[in-house]
């Protein structure tokens, strides 16, 4: 009997503190992203851009599109993912699946804009493939 309580009080505490800390469970949300375009970045946007491990010459472009959220709750950080190739398809960004991510996504439509960096070499046109979000609806770490 004093066996049982124990646990019972266990359980009872270990759900008080999860509860409290705000560790509740959170689907991820898929974001759809549609009329994607790209365009080349305005010259005091691109300003200050680094390409990361390289010391190549990179162009800037802003991926422009609009991301549908249909959860009906905001989706803080989502995730960004597609390829990116150029006129050759050849691949932009090799090895690399995540581009960026958004801040929020309220519900519904919206519009976002992502800047890469393309080293200057790879001809354009760029095409955008395989593009889209995910996120999470609150908080998941505190």
């Amino acid at each position: 009997m004093v066996r049982r309580g124990l646990v019972t009080a266990i359980l009872v505490i270990l759900f008080w503190w999860l509860n409290g800390m705000g560790l509740t469970a959170q689907a991820l949300t898929p974001i759809e992203l549609t009329e994607l375009s790209y365009q080349p970045c305005s010259p005091e946007y691109a300003e200050g851009m680094v390409t990361a491990g390289s010391i190549q010459e990179a162009s800037c472009y802003l991926i422009v599109g609009t991301a549908i959220n249909r959860s009906g709750k905001p989706v803080i950080n989502a995730d960004i993912f597609g390829r990116i190739y150029d006129a050759n398809d050849n691949p932009v960004m090799q090895n690399r699946g995540r581009l960026g991510s958004i801040e929020t996504v309220p519900p519904g439509e919206s519009h976002f804009e992502l800047r890469v960096s393309v080293a200057a070499n790879q001809p354009e046109p760029l095409k955008l493939k395989q593009f889209k979000a995910s996120g999470f609806s609150g908080v998941v770490r505190r």
